[in-house]
C-alpha cells in the first residue's frame, strides 16, 4: 500500500510541476454588442474590444457571415501578454512581439513561432441584433 502512494504522490508531482507552454488562462468573458455597433467599429470586418480576455478580444465576420472570436494574446510567450494585430486582409493577424501570424477565421497559427492556435470563446447571435462572445 505505501508502494502504491509513493506512485501516485510522484505522478502527481509530475504531473502538476512546470508551466504549460503558452497556457492563455480563463478569465470570464460575457461581452455583447449590437450588429448595427459591429458594423460601424469594425475595420474589415474585425472588432477589437479592449478590457475583455487576457489581452482583449477580436470578433470577425466570417465570409459566411458568421462571427468568431479569439483573445488578443498571442499564444507565442503569452506571459507577455502581447496583442495580435489584425492585418490589411481582415484574414490573418500578427502577433508584433514575435512576428506569428494567425488566422482570424479559425485561430490556427500560420507562421512561425506560433505553434498553438489562438483562444477561442464562444460566440452567439441573440434576437438577430446582438452579438454575445463568452466562454
Amino acid at each position: 500500500m505505501r508502494y502504491l502512494y509513493s506512485i501516485v504522490l510522484v505522478l502527481i508531482l509530475f504531473t502538476s510541476c512546470g508551466k504549460e507552454e503558452n497556457f492563455i488562462p480563463d478569465v470570464p468573458v460575457n461581452y455583447n454588442v449590437t450588429l448595427v455597433e459591429f458594423g460601424i467599429k469594425a475595420v474589415n470586418n474585425v472588432l477589437l474590444v479592449p478590457n475583455n480576455g487576457i489581452a482583449g478580444l477580436i470578433i470577425v465576420r466570417t465570409p459566411l457571415g458568421g462571427f468568431v472570436a479569439f483573445d488578443r494574446c498571442s499564444t507565442v510567450n503569452p506571459d507577455s501578454k502581447c496583442k495580435i494585430v489584425p492585418d490589411d486582409s481582415g484574414l490573418t493577424a500578427t502577433d508584433p512581439c514575435s512576428g506569428a501570424k494567425f488566422s482570424l477565421l479559425d485561430g490556427t497559427p500560420q507562421k512561425a513561432p506560433a505553434e498553438r492556435s489562438l483562444k477561442t470563446y464562444t460566440v452567439s447571435l441573440q434576437g438577430n441584433t446582438t452579438i454575445n462572445v463568452r466562454n
